[in-house]
């Protein structure tokens, strides 16, 4: 039988702004994407999923980021190596920390927005995060886009890369993500977004906005969760690769 994971950005929220419906999300995916504080989210809220996340059996990843909590981690920084090593390891021990207080562990690294796809490409940032990784426990996957350059970077490192594919997102035709402030470079059909994704799993190929074909190697699939149809395009997801006899299972339970 066919496996592939399902992973969402979860934690998001801060005090009293909601981000997300994480426990319906935590009902669907397979692996979830835990804010660490740096572009959003609060100890409390952080905590309160972590737990969820450990009834229900979900797999844990630290999602970091630039810290830049006012614009949600989404714009571009260019912090030094030694800044951008710091941030990443004191990120990844914060969810540690909360993760063993709601009895779970911390089983891979994403990180988040203009970091994730900053380091997708900038060889220098990219070895930042690494050897960030490598430092505080190597034994962590690194989640990133599948096809760009930091998988083989990340690889002849020593850690393990598990290459993603975006649900709701459009891709270019090199293969790497729409920018957000294109028209339609955030899908919100749910029936769309299930066909593309099946598409995917079946052939290996998406195709790009500007109607090039892409080929695609994906171990999971990402949905993000703070959009308004989130919960409705990850369930279709599933339902869709399900009927198909594909069976939802995190990269890190083997």
């Amino acid at each position: 039988m066919m496996c592939i994971d399902l992973n969402s950005d979860l934690g998001e929220s801060f005090g009293p702004w909601p981000m997300g419906d994480d426990v319906s999300m935590l009902s669907i995916v397979t692996s979830a994407n835990i804010a660490c504080g740096f572009h959003a989210g609060d100890p409390a809220g952080i905590l309160s999923v972590l737990r969820e996340t450990a009834r229900r059996g979900v797999s844990v990843g630290a999602h970091v980021g630039y810290r830049d909590l006012v614009g949600f981690g989404r714009r571009n920084m260019e912090p030094s190596s030694e800044e951008l090593t710091s941030d990443t390891i004191y990120q990844i021990g914060a969810l540690q920390g909360l993760a063993k207080a709601a009895g779970t562990s911390v089983r891979y690294v994403k990180p988040h927005g203009a970091l994730y796809n900053t380091i997708g490409q900038d060889k220098r940032q990219a070895a930042a995060v690494i050897n960030a990784i490598l430092a505080i426990d190597p034994a962590l996957a690194l989640m990133a886009l599948s096809g760009a350059p930091i998988v083989e970077q990340a690889r002849s490192a020593g850690l393990t890369v598990i290459c993603e594919a975006f649900a709701d997102r459009a891709y270019n035709s090199d293969g790497s993500l729409a920018s957000r402030q294109l028209p339609d470079s955030v899908i919100h059909d749910p029936v769309l977004v299930a066909s593309r994704m099946l598409r995917l799993v079946k052939e290996g190929r998406i195709t790009a906005m500007d109607g090039t074909e892409i080929a695609l190697d994906a171990q999971s699939i990402s949905v993000h969760g703070d959009t308004p149809a989130a919960v409705s395009i990850a369930r279709s997801v599933r339902e869709a690769l399900a009927q198909v006899g594909v069976e939802m299972k995190c990269f890190t339970h083997g």
